[in-house]
């Protein structure tokens, strides 16, 4: 038993080393802009440039479109599955799968060989439409873990008698879905929404290949230019993606506790 403890605690100081040292390196070297002084001087220079916030709040904005295009499709689609169609699990999750299994660079290219300006679609003839079909090639890179995210959500409630509780009542299929399943579901809904956050902030092929100003061109190209200055982008960024695992976690702990029951 102790040494089963001992060696349970070596593995987890191995992987904390394995994490927090290249972290700490990082942000040692981050603060040495100054010759001889620690400094935030990388910071400053970050966060003070235009360039920097332009692209972030380009991101922020396309991930709140994503988030809400990412609800619209996936609550109602889990929900009727949940309800009325689950025979058709397997295949929707089979579906909800692929983006973690064909890269991004090829779903960019089919884009742009269907929705470019000689076809009947020409989506990359105008900034919108290409904005358009950037938060729609978002939404489909964050599809696997919205929808496992609001499928797990369902699983705690009793869809079934919800729903029939709300017919009853005399409510139709879009009040059932927006005042009865989605307040049920929204902390399933709100951390599918961070993870799908901190995808959008930090993507880089998608936006670089549509020739969007979006954040994850502008940490390649300072990386590729600057020295301290990746290094602070990299924290800040590494901030930002934790702070959004810690909300999720957060969140979690107000989630509904009930078992599993059958729909």
């Amino acid at each position: 038993m102790k040494g089963g403890r001992f060696w349970a605690w070596v593995v987890f100081i191995l992987g904390a080393a394995y994490f927090f040292i290249p972290l700490i390196a990082t942000v040692e070297f981050s603060m040495r802009m100054r010759r001889g002084v620690y400094s935030f001087d990388a910071y400053q220079i970050v966060l003070g440039d235009e360039r920097f916030q332009a692209t972030f709040m380009y991101s922020v904005i396309a991930a709140i479109f994503t988030i809400v295009l990412g609800v619209l499709i996936v609550v109602p689609a889990a929900y009727w599955i949940r309800l009325r169609l689950p025979q058709l699990r397997p295949v929707v999750e089979f579906i909800t799968l692929l983006p973690l299994v064909i890269p991004a660079i090829v779903i960019v290219f089919g884009y742009i060989r269907m929705y470019g300006s000689n076809s009947p679609l020409p989506f990359l003839a105008s900034d919108v439409g290409t904005n358009a079909l950037l938060v729609i090639g978002y939404a489909t890179l964050a599809l696997p873990y919205m929808y496992r995210a609001v499928d797990t959500g369902l699983r705690t409630i009793d869809v079934r008698t919800l729903t029939e509780a709300a017919q009853i009542l005399g409510a139709g299929w879009g009040t059932i879905i927006t005042r009865v399943i989605l307040p049920n579901v929204l902390i399933a809904v709100l951390s599918g929404a961070f993870l799908t956050f901190a995808i959008v902030i930090g993507e880089f092929t998608m936006a670089s290949l549509l020739n969007r100003p979006a954040f994850g061109p502008y940490l390649q190209n300072i990386g590729a230019n600057r020295a301290y200055e990746p290094a602070a982008l990299a924290i800040i960024a590494f901030v930002i993606t934790w702070g959004c695992m810690s909300l999720i976690q957060i969140l979690s702990r107000f989630a509904p506790r009930s078992a599993n029951r059958p729909n």
